[in-house]
């Protein structure tokens, strides 16, 4: 049994599902909750799973930070748009030896948080998964689950595969959780980016489900755009991303359960947006380099204009 134990800033659609799996195995977690504070300790964490539901109790939640035990290894599930709270959470929540795994969409995450703990503490994840937060303590998953994990080195030179992170990644395959380890964690978040900037920006600005997306010819049309705006965006990086791969996002979509990205629901329920992690980064990053990208720069400021009309009512 592993001795790490672990922190979970964020405990919602992702924070609240991989910390509840890897407490069920027998490892020690800690949640950190806000609104859900009450319900989870006094009902648990309820999960809802078609590889098996479950409800974790007790929970070992805390509403304040500062009440939390150092960790091993501390989980950032937040939305990147609460980011700006992490130089006051972080610092005294990782032990002297311990890192702190990000697994938020978007690029350009992790140079921030490196600027809080050291380069040398931050570790990469990417969650390939469908899951919900419908409820107070009530996460809901509906499909895949894997992450993509690598090392953070500065200016995200590739880090290879060290004994740390193949430890870690011990943890999450025991709980269940698939793990693949990437050496590259830069051309790990532009292929992520492959299917996020498309599914979550169309989502919101087209007010549509996966599924809506891909069974209309126009909509897919934009889809497969952008995807091959994001592998072009990609080269300015040296990460090269195959033309095969977008097809493997296209068909791993049309075979995943109808879903409400995360985007989508955050806009539906008047909250912050991703836009500057998700896509607002990429595509500053690329025009850095040269590279322009027209479908991406529209969506940027089609979702920056939605976001703030939202928040205006």
């Amino acid at each position: 049994m592993s001795t790490r134990s672990y922190a979970i800033l964020g405990t919602g659609a992702i924070g609240g599902f991989y910390g509840a799996k890897l407490q069920q195995l027998g490892i020690d977690v800690h949640f950190l909750l806000h609104s859900d504070y009450q319900q989870v300790c006094r009902q648990g964490l309820s999960i809802e799973s078609p590889t098996g539901s479950f409800t974790l109790f007790p929970v070992q939640a805390y509403d304040n930070s500062h009440k939390m035990p150092a960790c091993d290894v501390v989980i950032v599930a937040l939305k990147t748009t609460q980011n700006h709270l992490l130089p006051q959470i972080l610092p005294p929540l990782v032990k002297e030896d311990g890192v702190v795994l990000i697994l938020q969409n978007g690029l350009g995450i992790e140079p921030l948080v490196a600027e809080i703990v050291n380069a040398k503490r931050v570790i990469g994840g990417l969650c390939f998964i469908c899951s919900n937060k419908v409820g107070k303590g009530h996460i809901r998953h509906l499909d895949y689950g894997m992450i993509t994990m690598g090392e953070y080195n500065e200016n995200y030179q590739p880090g290879g595969i060290t004994t740390r992170i193949k430890q870690i990644a011990e943890d999450f395959n025991n709980a269940g959780i698939p793990v693949e380890l990437s050496e590259n964690l830069l051309l790990a978040r532009w292929k992520k980016l492959v299917w996020n900037i498309p599914y979550n920006g169309l989502s919101v600005v087209l007010n549509a489900k996966t599924d809506e997306l891909m069974n209309a010819p126009d909509s897919r049309i934009l889809v497969e755009e952008i995807m091959r705006e994001v592998v072009k965006g990609a080269q300015g990086y040296d990460c090269m991303i195959p033309e095969e791969f977008i097809q493997k996002m296209l068909n791993h979509t049309e075979k995943m359960t109808p879903y409400l990205t995360s985007m989508k629901l955050d806009y539906d329920s008047k909250r912050p947006l991703e836009i500057e992690a998700i896509i607002g980064n990429p595509w500053r990053m690329a025009t850095e380099k040269g590279v322009d990208l027209p479908y991406i720069e529209m969506l940027y400021r089609q979702l920056k204009f939605l976001d703030y009309q939202n928040r205006l009512v």
